[in-house]
């Protein structure tokens, strides 16, 4: 992993050879204890610093910290010439390259230096602040690289994060249990389990995130088994929901069959002209001769079912309000914990579906949305979509 002048044998595993290979520039790492995250960080540190670059081992508290700096320590001494300054917790390669270790305790401590390569350590146990305001601005001048290892805490950033690395460029996520270390005893695995609670093993070992409170949606993996099709198939009928989008979000289509409930196509895209944008349902209505379409006809979704009326279209307008908002989620909600939904096996659907979040009222009613920061529009058109096939009317205005 390091130049021919500064070699070591960092012997990877097979799992930390996946994530140290794929050149994406942002990397995020979601793994189960004892899986190796602190070597491989540790080992790609020492790469950039004997190349001249100047690298940041990055922990939520200086305790934590010590956790990198000890085998930081270690490695480093095999490299002749290397000077090592206890007080600060760095290294410095023959080659002028830097290595030092940091805590997040303090965010704008973080601030000042130019970085070619970052690790966050644990960062879903670090503020956000840590990266956004202090070390995203750190990597700019550099066009440096950061990697993001942890496991995980709920669906905080660190989600976020895991989300990004699905379908963003310069962006990848990596997911990995304890059991891909080859060095950890299966059967150490197996006792951990009897003897720990279900949902930590799940978080701590599995590296799931798992439910939080206010989460929706369970057996979401259980039912996300299926691949698009691009064609309908023969005497089947399709109905559509559509979630138009604002200025910020998504317009999503969700195709289903009538008659198994499953879902066959998604459709997402965002800033497109509003003539791109009826051509687009035009084309999917014909691609896909549906029986029906539902679209939510708050903001501006209201002029294009007008528009979709006057081509002779049979269009549905569904008006969202807290009520009926209600309605269609606890039956989304009802169809997955009942199995009578299968759906596309897509990380952003999926991903919107486990972080969607329910809040009781004061009042004693539930509100139902994405977190802050996040959307919520594959799983709106999706709801919209159930309940057009569900057969119920009072809803629809």
């Amino acid at each position: 992993m390091l130049p021919s002048t500064i070699t070591i044998n960092a012997n990877p595993t097979p799992a930390q050879s996946v994530i140290h290979e794929d050149k994406s520039r942002f990397r995020v790492v979601d793994a189960g204890r004892r899986f190796g995250k602190t070597r491989l960080g540790i080992m790609e540190c020492l790469e950039v610093a004997a190349g001249g670059g100047r690298a940041w081992w990055v922990a939520p508290t200086y305790k934590i910290a010590q956790v990198g700096w000890r085998p930081l320590r270690q490695m480093a001494s095999r490299i002749p010439g290397v000077d090592t300054r206890l007080s600060d917790m760095s290294i410095t390669t023959p080659t002028k390259g830097e290595v030092s270790i940091r805590s997040a305790d303090n965010p704008d401590a973080l601030r000042g230096e130019g970085l070619d390569f970052v690790v966050l350590d644990e960062c879903a146990f670090m503020k956000p602040e840590a990266w956004g305001q202090s070390l995203r601005p750190a990597l700019s001048d550099r066009e440096g690289r950061a990697l993001f290892i942890s496991t995980p805490r709920g669906r905080n950033w660190f989600w976020d994060l895991f989300i990004r690395g699905q379908s963003e460029d310069n962006w990848k996520s990596f997911k990995f249990a304890t059991s891909d270390n080859p060095y950890i005893l299966q059967e150490e695995i197996e006792i951990a389990k009897m003897e720990l609670p279900e949902l930590i093993f799940r978080q701590e070992y599995m590296a799931e995130f798992v439910d939080s409170e206010g989460a929706v949606f369970r057996r979401i993996q259980e039912a996300a088994i299926l691949d698009p099709i691009e064609a309908p198939a023969n005497g089947n009928q399709y109905a559509a929901g559509v979630d138009v989008a604002s200025a910020v979000d998504y317009t999503v289509v969700t195709i289903l069959d009538v008659a198994s409930r499953d879902m066959v196509y998604m459709d997402r895209f965002n800033r497109v002209d509003y003539p791109v944008l009826i051509d687009r349902l035009n084309a999917l209505w014909q691609r896909w001769d549906l029986s029906g379409m539902t679209i939510e006809a708050n903001s501006i979704g209201q002029p294009v079912i007008d528009h979709m009326r006057k081509a002779g279209l049979e269009v549905t307008p569904f008006t969202t309000t807290n009520i009926t908002k209600q309605s269609i989620i606890q039956r989304l909600q009802s169809a997955f914990e009942h199995g009578s939904i299968r759906i596309l096996n897509n990380p952003i659907l999926v991903g919107e579906l486990l972080s969607f979040e329910s809040k009781r009222t004061a009042g004693g009613a539930f509100t139902y949305s994405a977190p802050d920061g996040m959307h919520d529009d594959t799983v709106m058109s999706l709801a919209i979509a159930y309940h057009s096939i569900s057969g119920v009317d009072w809803l629809v205005s």
